[in-house]
């Protein structure tokens, strides 16, 4: 398999990628969704909860001495700056030392900070591990977001990266729901169920854990950086798996790729890399992570004010209109996963960009002439983000996959922090004040922005989205560690 030329770095010739690439569906796969996928619904349940119990921590008796402002400004700042960090630092170990390393790490930095948020006694104490709980989100979504393209097949990859990304809002759902019970003081006092809520995450991340202790390291990872015999024994195994499941034998994997084998990558290479040889890749990556970002906090960020402010709507009943909103985020990646995979990449990006932007516009034009009812509102945001969450997780599997794999977790960890800055510092710059001024047209304004920067993403996608739909990651983007000899593979 492997042989050593003038270089002290080995090359080694290798199926494995098309060896995974043809693998039919089965239960290993369903492993890797299960026990990497399933830390999405913490993402949501985290952000959500927060956001629907910050009156209940400020509040005399809670146990907490801290101001609604603090918990829904300073904290959640600090999760954001924290999710930004972590995805950097923890973008750069997922390259350098494996994916599962890595995923394992995130998620008990993860659980550590939730368990001792639980358990806060002043707020600093909050602010720090808010922080630190953010630090592990954002690593997993670099960490986890790699290992789940590089194991699943080409078919399926990008469905099944559009359901698992957004399985976030299903979090979302079960947190709203969550704090309405655990704001209910017939049940539990004031200083309790707010920790309760934290509690459960830690309860559900050591079940996945569990789950996720027996999902493999990144073959593709492993031949690259010296590990080839154990990746070749790794997809001997599950290829003997899944024949045994399906009681019939595989087709053969012609296609190979030669590497010459290396420990690490450089943050200069990376980012010549990426900029430099994909500067076209690079704008799409941008102009989808931030689109999505303004477009959200444009929409969530007043939520629950507009509802009050405009619509009557008394502020313990937001969290149920939340829920639905949140449930009509999930079903779009849902429904409309398998058409990336099929009509394609770029007009499914570029037309669920652009027709979340248009129908933002038109809510706004409705909400600004006094057209809608709390019912009718909540229905336009459904539709909107019916389509944007398609695009938003389609951003995830896009950077995910045009870039070189052993740029793929900095790549992923970069557009990442971006977004996320954009989205969770200059969107809130941005539209508080709109939102919350009581005025429909300053508030249509913040839809506008949103909208505008969707549609705009939406267009950059026309013209730089890559047809990605059923190849092979080597295909769509040739590792910087492959060797150009006949029978390497693709160029």
């Amino acid at each position: 398999m492997s042989g050593t030329g003038a270089s002290a770095r080995p090359t080694v010739t290798t199926r494995i990628p098309a060896r995974l690439d043809r693998l039919p569906w089965s239960r290993w796969h369903w492993m890797i969704v299960i026990g990497l996928g399933t830390v999405w619904i913490l993402d949501g349940l985290e952000v959500t909860v927060v956001g629907n119990i910050a009156s209940r921590l400020s509040e005399d008796g809670s146990g907490l001495a801290i101001t609604d402002a603090q918990v829904t400004g300073i904290a959640a700042a600090l999760y954001v700056a924290g999710a930004c960090s972590g995805a950097l630092v923890f973008g750069w170990l997922t390259d350098r030392f494996g994916r599962k390393k890595l995923f394992l790490i995130t998620l008990a930095v993860y659980l550590a900070a939730t368990a001792l948020t639980a358990v806060s006694f002043s707020a600093w104490w909050f602010f720090l591990f808010r922080f630190l709980t953010g630090f592990g989100i954002g690593g997993e979504y670099a960490a986890i977001n790699s290992a789940i393209d590089e194991l699943i097949p080409s078919k399926y990859r990008g469905r099944v990266d559009l359901i698992i990304n957004g399985s976030f809002w299903l979090g979302a759902v079960a947190g709203s729901l969550l704090s309405v019970l655990a704001l209910n003081t017939d049940i539990f006092p004031k200083d309790i169920g707010w920790r309760l809520t934290f509690a459960l995450g830690v309860v559900l991340g050591l079940v996945i854990l569990l789950v996720r202790r027996h999902v493999p390291e990144s073959p593709r990872w492993m031949f690259i950086h010296g590990h080839d015999a154990a990746a070749e024994r790794l997809v001997d195994g599950v290829e003997q798996e899944v024949e045994k499941e399906t009681g019939r034998p595989l087709p053969p994997a012609e296609q190979a790729i030669t590497v010459r084998q290396r420990t690490s990558i450089g943050f200069g290479l990376i980012a010549r890399t990426v900029f430099r040889s994909y500067p076209k890749r690079a704008v799409l990556g941008l102009a989808l992570f931030i689109g999505q970002a303004f477009l959200y906090n444009a929409v969530t960020f007043g939520f629950g004010s507009i509802l009050v402010t405009f619509f009557d709507v008394s502020s313990g009943a937001t969290g149920y209109y939340f829920a639905v909103i949140a449930f009509c985020n999930f079903l779009g990646p849902l429904l409309l996963g398998r058409l990336f995979d099929t009509v394609g990449r770029k007009p499914m990006i570029a037309g669920t960009y652009l027709t979340s932007g248009v129908l933002l516009f038109v809510t706004a034009w409705l909400f600004q002439n006094g057209s809608l009812t709390a019912a009718t509102m909540t229905g336009c945001w459904c539709v909107v983000l019916f389509f944007a969450s398609a695009g938003a997780s389609s951003a995830y599997l896009t950077v995910s996959e045009i870039f070189p794999m052993e740029t793929r977790a900095m790549a992923i960890a970069f557009f990442y922090a971006v977004g996320t800055a954009a989205g969770g510092i200059t969107g809130p710059l941005v539209f508080a004040d709109l939102t919350a001024s009581g005025v429909p047209g300053d508030t249509a304004l913040a839809f506008c922005i949103g909208a505008a920067l969707m549609v705009a993403a939406g267009l950059v996608a026309v013209f730089f989205a890559v047809a990605a739909e059923g190849r092979s990651l080597e295909d769509i983007a040739t590792p910087l560690s492959a060797e150009e000899k006949e029978g390497a593979g693709p160029n």
